[in-house]
């Protein structure tokens, strides 16, 4: 039993980043859906009024709660505009995870975002990349909650380990909740693939 114990913790040791390292997540979403706010009250725990993206803003940023205290995340805010979303995938290639922001208010454009989250989850270099819904603006009085969300956006039908994240990033609430459960999945993750690893062999 004892023995037991102590290889499974080994492993699960294995998959954990190292103090020093830190993971690569790129945020993305819609113009408008307010990833820079998000980032930037992440990295400054403070509201900055932001322009639109042109390009992208990277930033180090650590956790605050959970199991991901203390783990430094770079993350970047890749503009959202149409004519920049095909540059997405440079910024997804070889990332530990992905933050996919949407305005919860804006249900006129929901069928854009999930297309063009399906079309991110869909790209052979991000087969298996965790992903994080930051349902954003839950602050305004007509911001559809989480489930609704989940509906609107086909979150069952995407083939990754996925969580939908009520937030609001004006006051930063549900951002650092949002990054635990990312960093859960990244571990996840890499704990499934060392078990394939290990089949494989």
């Amino acid at each position: 039993m004892g023995a037991n114990m102590g290889k499974s913790s080994a492993s699960l040791l294995d998959a954990l980043p190292t103090p020093q390292s830190h993971l690569h997540v790129v945020m993305l979403g819609l113009d408008s859906a307010g990833k820079t706010t998000a980032l930037y009250r992440l990295k400054f725990n403070q509201y900055l009024n932001t322009v639109p993206t042109i390009g992208f803003n990277c930033e180090k940023v650590k956790g605050t709660v959970g199991r991901a205290r203390g783990q430094t995340f770079l993350v970047w805010d890749v503009g959202g505009q149409e004519k920049l979303r095909p540059l997405w995938k440079s910024y997804t290639r070889c990332t530990d995870g992905i933050l996919f922001v949407v305005d919860s208010v804006d249900v006129e454009r929901m069928e854009e975002a999930k297309m063009e989250l399906a079309r991110t989850a869909r790209a052979p270099e991000n087969t298996g990349v965790p992903i994080l819904v930051l349902a954003n603006k839950q602050d305004l009085p007509a911001a559809r909650d989480s489930a609704e969300l989940e509906r609107l956006l086909g979150l069952n039908e995407l083939n990754h380990l996925w969580h939908i994240q009520a937030a609001c990033a004006i006051t930063g609430d549900g951002l650092q909740e949002g990054l635990d459960a990312l960093y859960d999945m990244i571990l996840k993750r890499r704990k499934l693939a060392k078990q394939v690893k290990k089949k494989t062999r």
